[in-house]
């Protein structure tokens, strides 16, 4: 049965953004935001230094971003709307007593179409197959894939008060079952004061002690290799003035499987009690 060509033609509204078409075709080459020459070999100096890096593959690269790519975020980052959040602050370390929050006064929000065109292209390169090579590179994980549904990531910001405690992300995506290998973190915060707070922890694999702090400053990227047992949070409660908040983008990347000596049954997010807590 051959189909009618009149029942398959486009609708009279046209779905295409004509300006941004125009542009687009009249443009030879789109531009990147990065240097993909200097990340690969960004990425090759320091692969041995994050794969050896205790107590889990991580590091710390600072202006990782431009003064100008850094402004033009600030700019288009979303007001922290309540009616835009897209975290779940329900959960509780404690579940039975309730006592202890997981996270308090944080809001995340994934939907592309809320972001100023400049945040959702930034997103979108940090899913690109060029930064995905300089991640895999950088971290010896291959076929690293990206998420298009940003389950958890997006635009992030605490509000004064807020924290996230120290927790392990949860190991398989829930719609596409891959598994959970790598999270990318940039921060936002200029003139971030040390007594802020807000500080990255980095905790042992047996919980015993914190083994690294970092501090959330502007330009800051923080990559990490992600399991059951990589710890990490901002657990103590923000001291930034009102008006101020700790905003950062994040991206998470993950596989078709991974290695045996990492698997674990499927989880969500793990909040443990810290040993002062127990």
């Amino acid at each position: 049965m051959t189909s009618n060509p009149e029942q398959t033609e486009c609708m009279d509204t046209d779905c295409t953004n004509s300006e941004t078409t125009e542009a687009l075709l009249n443009s030879k080459r789109g531009e990147y935001l990065f240097d993909y020459h200097k990340l690969m070999q960004l990425a090759e100096q320091q692969a041995p230094h994050y794969r050896n890096k205790p107590p889990f593959p991580h590091i710390a690269f600072d202006n990782f971003i431009s003064d100008a790519i850094c402004d033009a975020l600030l700019a288009g980052f979303p007001e922290p709307d309540p009616n835009l959040q897209e975290r779940d602050n329900s959960a509780y370390v404690d579940e039975e007593t309730k006592q202890i929050p997981a996270q308090k006064n944080k809001i995340g929000i994934r939907n592309e179409q809320e972001f100023h065109p400049f945040v959702r292209h930034f997103l979108w390169e940090l899913q690109s197959q060029s930064f995905i090579l300089f991640l895999e590179r950088l971290t010896g994980i291959q076929n690293l894939l990206p998420d298009p549904r940003l389950l958890g990531a997006g635009t992030h910001q605490t509000l004064p008060g807020g924290l996230l405690r120290v927790h392990a992300d949860f190991n398989v995506h829930r719609i596409y079952q891959l598994d959970r290998r790598v999270n990318l973190l940039i921060y936002l915060n200029k003139d971030w004061q040390d007594d802020y707070g807000g500080h990255l922890e980095i905790w042992d694999r047996e919980l015993t002690a914190c083994q690294e702090s970092i501090l959330p400053i502007a330009k800051r990227c923080v990559i990490f290799s992600t399991s059951s047992d990589t710890w990490h949070g901002h657990p103590h409660p923000l001291t930034c003035p009102e008006g101020k908040m700790r905003k950062s983008i994040a991206l998470y990347y993950y596989t078709n499987g991974r290695p045996q000596e990492e698997a674990q049954p499927k989880h969500k997010t793990l909040w443990p009690k810290l040993p002062h807590e127990i």
